[in-house]
């Protein structure tokens, strides 16, 4: 299974907006909007690379993904 990391923006954040501000990362399975933790993320988010996570560049992390993450990547 590939996963990536897209974002959660502050509310009244539009996603397009250049340099837009990232509340905390979630992680989601690719292409995906349905975060590991259950949150419905915007579809226009901001993501990067899996390889992010527990990185400085994938901070603040959703605590709720990383335990998930954790269980299903071998």
């Amino acid at each position: 299974m590939e996963y990536e990391m897209r974002a959660e923006h502050p509310e009244g954040v539009s996603p397009q907006q250049v340099d837009a501000p990232v509340k905390i990362w979630h992680m989601v399975k690719s292409d995906g909007a349905l975060a590991l933790c259950g949150r419905d993320l915007d579809p226009a988010a901001a993501t990067q690379s899996a390889d992010a996570w527990g990185t400085p560049k994938g901070e603040p992390f959703c605590h709720g993904c990383g335990a998930l993450f954790l269980r299903e990547v071998p």
